[in-house]
């Protein structure tokens, strides 16, 4: 038995819905993006795992995309982000770890790191 798409589950990306009958392949990166963390939500998870959600998106996706991970923070549902945006991610993390080669080189909440100036001077361009 497969999932049936209601109205709710357009409520993060409305954009899909006018994509409703179009196959996934077709869709932009952007939009196979949203699909992708659409479909992650469609079984109402505790916790979900996103891989580089802002990988090869335009600036202003990239922002549509990291404010909804943020509603989808606040709506209850823990978020597990791998994201080489540092700082964009750290913006939202409550908690933040910085790896290099394997290890835990940082860690702390998203603001504590961003505002560390070991950690601006090396991963922030700063």
């Amino acid at each position: 038995m497969g999932l049936s798409v209601t109205a709710d589950h357009f409520k993060c990306f409305p954009l899909l819905e006018e994509r409703n009958q179009q196959k996934a392949g077709t869709l932009s990166g952007g939009e196979r993006q949203m699909l992708a963390i659409g479909r992650g939500l469609m079984t109402e998870p505790e916790l979900l795992m996103l891989d580089e959600p802002s990988l090869g998106l335009a600036p202003k996706i990239v922002e549509t995309v990291f404010e909804q991970i943020q509603l989808i923070h606040e709506s209850g549902t823990t978020i597990f982000l791998v994201e080489q945006n540092a700082r964009r991610a750290l913006s939202i993390a409550d908690r933040a770890y910085v790896l290099e080669l394997g290890q835990i080189r940082h860690q702390g909440t998203g603001q504590e790191l961003l505002s560390d100036p070991q950690v601006q001077r090396a991963y922030l361009g700063g």
